[in-house]
C-alpha cells in the first residue's frame, strides 16, 4: 500500500493488527512533523516500544538507542518496529519510486531507504506503542538470554548473512535514489562481505558500520571475522 501512488495524504502510519497504540501516539508523531520546516525532505518518526505479553501484562521496554541514525547503522540494524512509524509524503514518494522490492521487513527497508536517500529518521525515546510479544518470536523485543542465544544460532547458521544479501540486492537496485556517500558505503559493504579475512576487517573499519549497542557492534566484528555478514 505504501507503494500505491493513488493513496495520497499528508502523513502515513504503519499498523500491526494486534499491537496497541497509546492514546497520544499520533499526536506525538504529528507534533514532531509540525516542528520541522523542510517538508520536502523524506522524514520518518519512529520510537521505542513497551512490551507486553499476550494477556497485556507488562514485560519491559525495548533497548534505548542513543547513537545517530545513519545509513551505516541502517545497513546492519533495524532500530524500530513498523508499528511505531509515521512518515511524510516525501518519504512515501521515495517508497513509490523504489517500488515493490524483496526485503527482509518493511520497517528495516524504510530506515535503509530514507537514510540512504539523505532523509531524516527521528527516534522517540518515549514509547507510544505496546508491542504484544508472542512466545518464541524471533523478531521482537524479547531480550532474555534464551532469545539472544536463539539469535546467535540464527546468525551462526547464516541467517543474518542471508538477510543482508536480500537487503543489499534491494538497495543496489535503487542506487539512483541514494546519495553519493550512501552509494560508496553500500559498495564497500558489498566488497567486505566477499573479501578475504584481512580485507574484510579493513573494509569493515573503513565502512564504519555500527549497531546501537556495544555488544551489537561487537557481534558485527565477530560476524565479519567469521564471514557471516
Amino acid at each position: 500500500m505504501a507503494c500505491d501512488a493513488t493513496i495520497k495524504a499528508d502523513f502515513y502510519a504503519f499498523s500491526d493488527q494486534d499491537d496497541i497504540w497509546h492514546t497520544d501516539k499520533l499526536a506525538k508523531s504529528l507534533a514532531y512533523f509540525y516542528s520541522v520546516s523542510d517538508e520536502a525532505l523524506p522524514r520518518v518518526y519512529c520510537g521505542r516500544t513497551q512490551s507486553v505479553d499476550e494477556q497485556l501484562n507488562f514485560l519491559g521496554y525495548s533497548p534505548l538507542f542513543c547513537f545517530p541514525r545513519s545509513f551505516r547503522n541502517a545497513l546492519v540494524q533495524s532500530i524500530a518496529g513498523g508499528n511505531t512509524m509515521v512518515f511524510n509524503q516525501s518519504a512515501k514518494a521515495l517508497i513509490e519510486q523504489a517500488g515493490l522490492r524483496t526485503v527482509v521487513s518493511h520497517d528495516w527497508w524504510l530506515y535503509q531507504l530514507t537514510k540512504g536517500a539523505g532523509g531524516i529518521v527521528y527516534y522517540d525515546p518515549q514509547p507510544s506503542i505496546s508491542y504484544r510479544q508472542h512466545a518464541n518470536a524471533l523478531v521482537g523485543s524479547n531480550r532474555s538470554i534464551g532469545a539472544r542465544y536463539d539469535r546467535f544460532i540464527f546468525a551462526w547458521n547464516g541467517g543474518f548473512k542471508q538477510w543482508n544479501s536480500i537487503n543489499y540486492a534491494a538497495l543496489d537496485s535503487v542506487k539512483h535514489l541514494l546519495t553519493k556517500d550512501s552509494c560508496e558505503i553500500l559498495e564497500l559493504f558489498g566488497q567486505l562481505r566477499t573479501a578475504n579475512l584481512k580485507d574484510r576487517l579493513r573494509l569493515f573499519a573503513v565502512c564504519g558500520l555500527y549497531r546501537q549497542t556495544w555488544h551489537g557492534t561487537l557481534s558485527l566484528w565477530l560476524a565479519t571475522f567469521l564471514k557471516k555478514i
